[in-house]
């Protein structure tokens, strides 16, 4: 404790204010004030860019460290605009308080450390899932998939906070796929670089291609038998159903009976000739 001209104590003001800021978690840290066999506490400020422009005299009380007695306040919930804000801390010591240090350079959490995701790939029977660590609220994930194979596509699926874990694709045995993941800040437009990538193979051998083709030729040919089968047997009813019946030679009618009646007298024994018997004949006359 220092003690000032004339004699009274005065409690030094804290030192080296600076702001840690990664992934959107903020904590505004101080070197603390020493006092032996004494527990120092500390109050925090804020001051966000429209008081500073317009009502300069006016500082905000932090939400929970107004007041605390650790050398650190977490201003997270404090920084709620993507604006400049300016901080401040003193130190209080029973009736003694120090003058208020404040952070040299405005705060704007546009400046945060964004870092690649943690993130953990798991199977569910064929089923490739993904989980991802758990940021807050101002997180969204761009998520890169794809089989490990020459010329393989590369999927984008976008995922939003609470919806862990996700579904990425179904995959095939024997075969194995990569993952790598990257977070998005719509508040500030900011993304991360992408975590390392991560392949899992799956269980279970894939079916051969020569196999996969003798498969589908087999496949074809039960087909086109069955084909051939239903076609037989609907053949068979049929004929035993409503079978044919192939009337004798001498019961046929060669000629119309309209033919015999156009027959003339004198041409009667023409028709006979043609195979018409006397008693026929008569009957067509008649």
């Amino acid at each position: 404790m220092d003690m000032s001209s004339d004699g009274v104590a005065v409690l030094p003001a804290p030192q080296n204010l600076s702001v840690q800021s990664t992934n959107m978690k903020h904590v505004l840290t101080w070197s603390p004030v020493t006092v032996p066999e004494e527990i120092v506490h500390y109050s925090v400020e804020y001051q966000g860019e429209y008081e500073s422009l317009y009502t300069s005299h006016i500082w905000i009380p932090s939400i929970w460290c107004s007041p605390t007695q650790r050398p650190e306040c977490d201003i997270t919930e404090d920084i709620t605009a993507t604006v400049s804000y300016s901080l401040r801390v003193r130190a209080t010591l029973g009736s003694l308080t120090s003058a208020w240090s404040t952070l040299k350079h405005r705060f704007n959490q546009n400046s945060t450390i964004l870092t690649p995701p943690g993130m953990e790939i798991t199977m569910d029977g064929f089923h490739l899932l993904i989980k991802l660590e758990d940021l807050g609220p101002h997180f969204e994930f761009f998520v890169s998939y794809w089989r490990r194979e020459p010329g393989a596509k590369e999927h984008i699926k976008v995922v939003r906070p609470g919806v862990l874990p996700v579904y990425l694709e179904t995959v095939e045995p024997g075969a194995a796929y990569c993952v790598k993941a990257r977070t998005f800040v719509k508040a500030i437009g900011r993304h991360s670089a992408f975590s390392p990538t991560e392949c899992v193979k799956v269980q279970g051998e894939a079916l051969p291609l020569a196999l996969a083709l003798f498969a589908f030729v087999g496949f074809m040919l039960i087909l086109v038998v069955a084909l051939l089968s239903v076609w037989k047997m609907g053949r068979l009813l049929r004929h035993s159903c409503c079978p044919v019946v192939m009337l004798p030679d001498t019961l046929k009618i060669t000629n119309s009976p309209q033919k015999l009646i156009s027959c003339k007298k004198e041409e009667v024994e023409a028709c006979v000739t043609s195979g018409l018997s006397s008693e026929e004949l008569l009957k067509a006359w008649i």
